[in-house]
């Protein structure tokens, strides 16, 4: 008990470190790049690298176990922080965010596959989609104070360097479960379940890039300055902690929580260039979407590290390219139809989902 209590510890501080250095950059984007277009691609860049390393990082997590695979996530987080500090190039900064993205995704993968693995999963996943998005929450009003506090926009790349080095030296320090080998019929049962539910990743790829696509918008958006910034798109988040925090107290029907969710967080998105105060009901969407899509992955036993590698894999699609192609129409058509992308984006969501919302076999667990 105690043994699995620390390592659930680890794993919320190891989040809440990754998650903060990869957002400390959101606030002062237009001090990185001009255009909408490279504030676009300096943003996707780290969704892009995380994209390509989390289904990796989850077979990697099936048959190695969860301790290699974290630990290497952390540890090239840990230099990919070091390198931003002192890069100066819009071009570095868009290969050192995908280093960053490549080791956070590894990280993401073995966490996510331990946290569905346990027989508290569905608590669990509460406790670290909070922590996830307390690391957004903290980079986005810190490194947005801190910036303009210090006349620096590195500050906040430094402080949360540090934060993920103490996750490593932790994860370091502690023994990790073994995980056994799934059977083969269970091997058989997941590849079934991934080809038979792809409503399910494709919701992951939009609804997540939904609020990636307000995030890398907003900022130049708004042409507010850095704190100001930083705090509205940290409320996303704050909403998300207490969303995740509730909805991992119930059962949730998914398809029916991802349907309606959609349509709400199209409707949202639209209403960001009207007020910042819809980034609150964006963010609390959002947490009860992704407790309902991993309660939903967790009923399948086995192979948790190649599901959650595929659920995280779509995520990150959805942040590496909607918020691209969302800043090349801003550029080109204007803010609002950038916005108006994204919303039609979630109303196809709602669209898929139509088909499982009468299964009663998808409640979750």
């Amino acid at each position: 008990m105690a043994e699995s209590l620390v390592q659930g510890v680890v794993v919320c501080l190891g989040i809440f470190a990754v998650m903060a250095l990869s957002n400390a950059i959101v606030p002062v984007l237009p001090e990185f790049a001009e255009t909408s277009a490279w504030q676009g691609a300096i943003y996707a860049a780290y969704f892009f690298g995380a994209f390509v390393s989390t289904l990796p990082g989850g077979v990697l997590t099936d048959r190695y176990g969860t301790s290699p695979v974290l630990r290497s996530g952390l540890f090239m987080t840990v230099i990919s922080g070091i390198l931003l500090f002192v890069a100066a190039s819009p071009v570095l900064m868009v290969f050192l965010r995908a280093f960053e993205g490549i080791g956070a995704g590894l990280f993401v993968a073995a966490a996510l596959a331990y946290v569905n693995s346990r027989t508290d999963h569905v608590r669990m996943s509460g406790y670290y989609m909070a922590m996830l998005n307390l690391g957004l929450v903290a980079s986005l009003l810190l490194s947005g104070w801190l910036a303009v506090f210090f006349s620096s926009s590195v500050v906040a790349i430094g402080l949360f360097t540090v934060f993920t080095i103490i996750a490593l030296a932790g994860s370091a320090a502690i023994g990790w479960p073994v995980i056994s080998p799934p059977e083969k019929r269970e091997t058989s049962r997941v590849y079934l379940f991934i080809r038979t539910n792809p409503w399910l990743w494709y919701s992951a790829v939009v609804l997540v890039g939904i609020t990636g696509v307000a995030s890398s918008l907003y900022p130049d958006f708004s042409d507010g300055t850095p704190d100001i910034v930083g705090f509205w798109i940290a409320s996303m988040s704050i909403a998300t902690i207490g969303t995740v925090l509730v909805a991992s107290r119930f059962r949730l029907i998914s398809g029916r929580v991802i349907f309606w969710s959609a349509l709400l967080m199209a409707g949202a998105v639209l209403l960001i260039p009207v007020s910042p105060v819809s980034f609150v009901i964006l963010g609390a969407l959002a947490g009860i979407v992704m407790i309902a899509q991993m309660a939903f992955l967790a009923q399948v036993p086995g192979h948790q590290g190649l599901l959650m590698g595929l659920f995280s894999t779509s995520s990150y699609l959805g942040m590496a390219v909607l918020p691209l192609l969302a800043g090349f129409i801003a550029d080109s058509a204007g803010f609002l139809m950038a916005f108006a992308f994204a919303a039609i984006l979630g109303v196809t969501v709602a669209i898929a989902t139509v088909g499982v919302l009468g299964r009663s076999s998808e409640t979750s667990a």
